[in-house]
C-alpha cells in the first residue's frame, strides 16, 4: 500500500501544479484554518474515528474552522450556537448535499432521500416517505408488527437463558432489521436474509466513511480504481443491486394480504407514471429508497440499543433503577405494551442520554452551500461542504455539565428533546434535512428495551467486570462499538397477575410463557 500511496501523492502534486495551486485571489474575510501541506491541505490531519479527530482540531483552532481537504473546502461546526446558524438561520442556504462517490454508486446517484440534491424531487420524496412510512400515524399502525418481532426476540433470548448461554447483541440488529423490512416490504424476511442485510448494511457504513480520491481531487477520479477502492465499491453495489431486484421480484410475485405496504406504494407510482402523483419513479428510484429506508433505520436503531445496553451494564445502579421503573409500570403484565411507554420517564431519559453521548451519526450528513453565505462575518463560498459535529457539540462543556459522565437524570431536570429545537442536542439533525425517521426509530428502541430489561437481568460473561468493558467506537459513519457486546441473560424472578412465579413461567404453565417467552 505504501508505494501506491507515494504514487498517489506524486500524482496529486502534478495535478496541483497543472491546475495552478490554491485559489487565493479572494479578499473577503475567510474562516480560520489549521496549517496544512501543499497539495493535500489538511487531509493528513484526519484520523479515525473522524468525528474525534475533527473535535481535536476544533479545540485547537475554534468551533468554526475551514479545512482544505484536497481541492474541497470543508467547514467544520462544533458548537450549538453555530449549529443554529447553519441548521436554522441559514438552513436553506446549506440544505444541499455534496455529490459523493459512495452515494453516486450505492444510492443510484442521489435517487434516495438522505443524499438527494435539494429541490423538488427531494421535497416530493420526503413527503412520500413521511406520509406512507414515517409519520406518527404510520408509526402507530406498525405497533402490532413491533410487538410480534419483540415476541420472537424474547423467545430467542429465553432459549439462550435456559442453557445459561451468552448472547451477542447482534440479535438486536436482526430484530431492528426485521421490523424495518416488515414495514417496508409488508412481510417478514428469513433469518438468513436478515443476517445478509446486517452484513451489507454495516459495509455501507464503512464505505460512507472511506476517503475516495474523487471526492477531494475530482480530476483524479481514476485514482480510486488504481488503488482498488472503486472495484470493491462497485462489487458491493452489485450485491445490493441484485438483492434489491430479488426483493422486488419476490414481492411482485407473491400474493400479499392486508393493506398496501411502502413498496406497493412505490410500485404503484411507477406503474401510473406520475399520473396520480407529482413524482415520477423509475426502478432505480425504488431501489434507492428501499435501500435507505431499510439500511438507515436498521443501523440507527441498533446503534442506540447496543450503546444503551453497554452503558446500563457498565452502570449497575442505573440498570436497576431503569428495570425497577419498567417492572412497576408493567405490573405483572405478560408483555410491556406501547401504552406503558409514556409512563417510563427514566427509560426515556436513559435513551436520551445515550443519544447524547453516542449519537448514531456523530457527524451529521454533509451539507453543501447552495450560494455564497456569511456566518459570523466570515464568507463561506458556494459549493463549500459543511460538517456538523454532533458528537462534539453534545460533549461541549459550554452546554453540558460533566459531559463525559453518563447521567440520565440530566434529562429529567430539563425539557431538552431530540426534535431539532435544541441545538446543543441534535442526534437526528435539525432543519430541512433532519432525519424524518426519528419517530420510527424511537418507537422501536423504547419497546424492545422495555421488554428485554423487564423480563431479563443482564450480566457480563464470567471473568469480566464492568471496568473491563471496551467502549471504543468502531469504523463507519454510524457510531457502533468496536467490540460487539456479549451478555448473559438471566430470566427475571417476576410474578404475573395470576400469582405465577418464575417456575411456572419457565415450564409453560403461565400465559406469560405462551404469549411472550
Amino acid at each position: 500500500m505504501l508505494p501506491a500511496l507515494l504514487a498517489a501523492i506524486l500524482l496529486v502534486s502534478l495535478y496541483y501544479f497543472s491546475s495552478g495551486g490554491w485559489k487565493t485571489t479572494s479578499t473577503k474575510k475567510l474562516l480560520p484554518s489549521p496549517r496544512g501541506f501543499p497539495f493535500i491541505g489538511n487531509l493528513h490531519q484526519l484520523g479515525h474515528p473522524l468525528h474525534i479527530s475533527l473535535c481535536k482540531l476544533s479545540k485547537e483552532h475554534g468551533s468554526l474552522i475551514l479545512l482544505h481537504l484536497g481541492r474541497t473546502p470543508t467547514v467544520v461546526v462544533s458548537s450549538a450556537e453555530l449549529a443554529h446558524e447553519f441548521m436554522r438561520t441559514h438552513d436553506r442556504c446549506f440544505a444541499n448535499r455534496p455529490r459523493l462517490k459512495v452515494s453516486k454508486f450505492l444510492l443510484y446517484d442521489g435517487k434516495d432521500l438522505p443524499f438527494a440534491p435539494y429541490g423538488e424531487y427531494w421535497r416530493q420524496v420526503k413527503k412520500l416517505c413521511i406520509t406512507q412510512l414515517l409519520s406518527s400515524k404510520m408509526v402507530e399502525s406498525f405497533a402490532p408488527l413491533r410487538a410480534l418481532e419483540v415476541t420472537h426476540l424474547l423467545r430467542s433470548i429465553s432459549s439462550v437463558a435456559a442453557d445459561r448461554g451468552v448472547i451477542s447483541l447482534e440479535a438486536f440488529n436482526l430484530f431492528t432489521n426485521a421490523v424495518m423490512c416488515n414495514a417496508v416490504l409488508g412481510t417478514s424476511v428469513s433469518d438468513e436474509r436478515k443476517k445478509l442485510l446486517a452484513e451489507m448494511i454495516h459495509a455501507n457504513s464503512v464505505y460512507f466513511a472511506q476517503l475516495f480520491a474523487e471526492d477531494y481531487f475530482p480530476a483524479l477520479w481514476w485514482l480510486d480504481a488504481l488503488l482498488g477502492l472503486e472495484g470493491k465499491l462497485r462489487k458491493h453495489f452489485k450485491r445490493w443491486d441484485a438483492l434489491l431486484d430479488m426483493m422486488i421480484e419476490e414481492h411482485v410475485g407473491s400474493s400479499q394480504e392486508g393493506g398496501a405496504c411502502f413498496l406497493d406504494v412505490l410500485l404503484d407510482i411507477q406503474k401510473n407514471d406520475s399520473s396520480t402523483s407529482n413524482i415520477c419513479l423509475t426502478k432505480e428510484h425504488i431501489k434507492a429508497l428501499l435501500l435507505v429506508m431499510i439500511a438507515a433505520r436498521t443501523d440507527t436503531s441498533f446503534a442506540v440499543l447496543d450503546w444503551t445496553m453497554s452503558e446500563l451494564v457498565r452502570n449497575p445502579n442505573l440498570m436497576r433503577k431503569t428495570q425497577e421503573e419498567i417492572r412497576i409500570i408493567a405490573n405483572g403484565e405478560a408483555t410491556v405494551r406501547e401504552e406503558h411507554l409514556s409512563k417510563m420517564h427514566y427509560l426515556k431519559a436513559v435513551i436520551k442520554e445515550v443519544l447524547r453521548l453516542h449519537p448514531p451519526s456523530p457527524l451529521l450528513a454533509p451539507r453543501e452551500a447552495i450560494r455564497d453565505c456569511q456566518i459570523h462575518g466570515y464568507e463561506i463560498p458556494r459549493k463549500t461542504r459543511v460538517l456538523i459535529n454532533a458528537w462534539a457539540i453534545s460533549r461541549d462543556r459550554e452546554s453540558w455539565e460533566n459531559p463525559e459522565e453518563f447521567r440520565p437524570e440530566r434529562f429529567l431536570e430539563c425539557p431538552i428533546d431530540y426534535k431539532g429545537n435544541n441545538f446543543e442536542y441534535t442526534p437526528f439533525g435539525a432543519g430541512r434535512r433532519m432525519c424524518p425517521g426519528m419517530q420510527f426509530a424511537i418507537a422501536t428502541i423504547e419497546l424492545v428495551l422495555a421488554n428485554v430489561l423487564c423480563f431479563f437481568d443482564w450480566k457480563l460473561p464470567d471473568g469480566l467486570r464492568e471496568d473491563d468493558m471496551d467502549m471504543t467506537e468502531g469504523e463507519g459513519i454510524t457510531c457502533l462499538r468496536k467490540q460487539r457486546l456479549l451478555l448473559v441473560p438471566v430470566p427475571a424472578k417476576l410474578k404475573c397477575k395470576n400469582g405465577c412465579g418464575p417456575d411456572h413461567i419457565k415450564h409453560g404453565d403461565c400465559d406469560l410463557s405462551t404469549r411472550m417467552i
